[in-house]
């Protein structure tokens, strides 16, 4: 039960990115937490309990995401235009403007368990625009293909691909404020 507690702020702040809804995201956390409860003896621990317990709220996420498009709830991404502030890390010739070049974070085992580096991740998620958010979760934290978050969205893949491209450019930035100070080593 404390490990529960412990993950669920982390649980609430993913369901409401995803489902827009307070109200919403807790009803999925409850349920969430619920289905944990009742099959924790069936965790057999060949990941961590929280990446588990993730995992079924991914579940519950989807189906009430199916049942709001059902029920004619579903609100379609607004698709944001900031093409400017992309084009401004790029060169004519497509390579990355020098001011621009992605900071080397260190070695990556090390920071993903950093306990420093999550909280600077989901306060960066936290201030993504929606959109942005919601298909970068849907595709690096909850394993979707490019073909499910468009049928799943209701978006071409075009735009799925574009919106992933902001979103990592914009994460890249603020990571690499919150991280490493602003500071390329």
């Amino acid at each position: 039960m404390r490990r529960l507690a412990a993950v669920r702020p982390r649980l609430v702040s993913f369901a409401r990115l995803h489902l827009r809804n307070q109200a919403s995201a807790e009803d999925a956390v409850q349920d969430a937490l619920e289905a944990a409860i009742e099959k924790d003896a069936s965790f057999s621990g060949r990941s961590g309990y929280e990446t588990w317990v993730f995992g079924i709220l991914k579940h519950k996420i989807l189906d009430l995401m199916r049942s709001q498009k059902r029920q004619g709830q579903w609100h379609p991404l607004e698709d944001e235009n900031d093409d400017d502030a992309i084009d401004r890390q790029f060169q004519q010739n497509g390579r990355w403007r020098k001011e621009a070049h992605p900071c080397s974070w260190g070695e990556p085992e090390a920071v993903f368990e950093n306990e420093r580096f999550w909280q600077v991740f989901d306060a960066c998620m936290i201030v993504l625009p929606d959109n942005l958010a919601r298909v970068f979760s849907l595709r690096e934290l909850m394993g979707l293909t490019t073909e499910q978050i468009c049928q799943e969205l209701a978006i071409k893949e075009s735009n799925c691909w574009v919106i992933l491209h902001r979103a990592r450019l914009r994460l890249r930035a603020c990571i690499e404020q919150g991280w490493l100070s602003g500071d390329c080593p």
